[in-house]
């Protein structure tokens, strides 16, 4: 099952990759919230498509080089992984931004997974190591 929820935020970063929104959008849960932005929070389908154009506009190309940690609890999963994103704006600016994802999934009736909660900038809490 740890697999499968790694295979759900993978396919849904691949679609994001890809800039195809609706797919992206299948990968969550209609009441899912997203921080686009450290502390900012976005949810309803317009605000979410509004978030991930925006993100897709950037052409991003996305690395978990780190790996995945997954923790399941019944039909509830915590998803961590730390990533890094490197994008170009339209405006033809280089783009390179790195967090830590921090993610809760609820397994479907289907079995599949779907984002609840979604926080890419999870690492902005913790206080920089020496």
């Amino acid at each position: 099952m740890e697999q499968n929820v790694i295979d759900t935020v993978a396919a849904m970063t691949a679609a994001l990759e890809r800039g195809d929104v609706d797919a992206v959008l299948s990968y969550y849960l209609p009441e899912a919230v997203v921080a686009f932005a450290p502390g900012e929070l976005a949810n309803g389908e317009q605000q979410l498509r509004a978030g991930f154009a925006e993100f897709a506009a950037l052409r991003p190309a996305f690395h978990y080089e780190n790996g995945h940690e997954v923790m399941l609890a019944d039909d509830t999963a915590l998803h961590i992984a730390p990533w890094t994103m490197s994008g170009t704006a339209p405006d033809g600016t280089q783009v390179t931004e790195s967090g830590l994802s921090v993610a809760t999934l609820r397994r479907q009736p289907d079995s599949t997974w779907k984002i609840l909660l979604d926080n890419p900038f999870g690492a902005r809490l913790i206080p920089d190591q020496v």
